[in-house]
């Protein structure tokens, strides 16, 4: 794509351009991600009066990323990792999967919401493709499907399920662990607004980065077209099977960038170093804490 659209000595020109300082503020964003994530386990944690620093919970957050990567299963993988990661602490199951049903619902609303801004963007930008909404329709099935089967798991109880389902190993663990789980915690208006906003900054903060990586590579372009590009390729990449999201992400991002104007080596540029901080640079620290958060 960048030798058929552009020159590669301009690719060059544009890393050699790319301003240093920029780095200081990507990295501030990228850090913020992970205190928002851990500040929703935070106060949900605080709802039941199990006190857990602050602080120790950001390198979960770090971990969780590294979950969620490496094995795509749509999010329930980093947040497998981190309801044992929890129970290791001392937490009861109960209240783990407490935590599990309340960061599904949040986090895919959320997330439902910076897709739907996206479009809503897009449209106002009159770069609307039918691609566009294949790939938002199939995620929506999956942010609406995922946590609806946690909640109609948990509504079941202990009764017996259909076969085919009990056919699934460790179900049945699964399904009286949610049975017990409390269900205070999204009957909290406050707690659910909360963590919903603490997850949609998480989806800000993100594009901002993407926004700062245009800005260093010297293209000046409003946050509203970094926004939907960071969302849809996030999109691409949740609903994609490849682990770490490598390719959809990439190819995702740069064509969005395309479609709203910006230079096809500028969009490669600014794409490879969001994936440098967001990706590649937690990947190491995230599998220590992974590690270190299980023993």
């Amino acid at each position: 794509m960048v030798t058929h659209f552009g020159e590669v000595k301009h690719f060059v020109e544009l890393l050699r351009q790319a301003k240093p300082a920029w780095l200081i503020l990507a990295l501030l964003l990228q850090a913020m991600t992970y205190a928002s994530v851990a500040a929703v386990w935070y106060l949900a944690l605080k709802q039941e009066e199990m006190h857990h620093s602050f602080l120790s919970l950001v390198p979960l957050g770090i971990a969780k990323l590294f979950s969620d990567q490496v094995m795509p299963s749509g999010g329930m993988s980093g947040t497998t990792f981190f309801i044992a990661a929890l129970n290791h602490r001392g937490v009861p199951v109960h209240l783990c999967m407490a935590t599990l049903l309340l960061s599904l619902v949040v986090y895919y609303g959320a997330y439902l919401l910076a897709a739907l801004v996206s479009v809503l963007v897009l449209w106002f930008y009159h770069a609307i493709h039918v691609w566009i909404m294949v790939v938002v329709g199939i995620f929506c099935f999956v942010a609406v499907g995922i946590p609806a089967g946690a909640l109609w798991v948990r509504s079941l109880g202990k009764k017996e399920l259909p076969a085919l389902l009990l056919r699934i190993p460790g179900l049945n663990n699964v399904m009286s662990a949610f049975a017990n789980a409390p269900g205070n915690l999204l009957r909290s208006p406050s707690l659910v607004i909360s963590a919903t906003l603490l997850h949609t900054a998480v989806f800000v903060l993100d594009a901002g980065t993407l926004w700062v990586m245009l800005q260093m590579v010297g293209v000046p372009v409003s946050f509203w077209v970094a926004f939907p590009s960071f969302v849809l390729a996030s999109i691409a990449a949740t609903v994609s099977p490849i682990p770490l999201g490598l390719g959809s992400f990439e190819v995702t991002c740069v064509s969005m960038l395309g479609l709203l104007g910006i230079p096809i080596e500028a969009a490669l540029t600014s794409t490879v170093l969001l994936r440098g901080f967001t990706l590649w640079l937690p990947m190491l620290p995230g599998m220590w804490f992974a590690k270190r958060a299980l023993r």
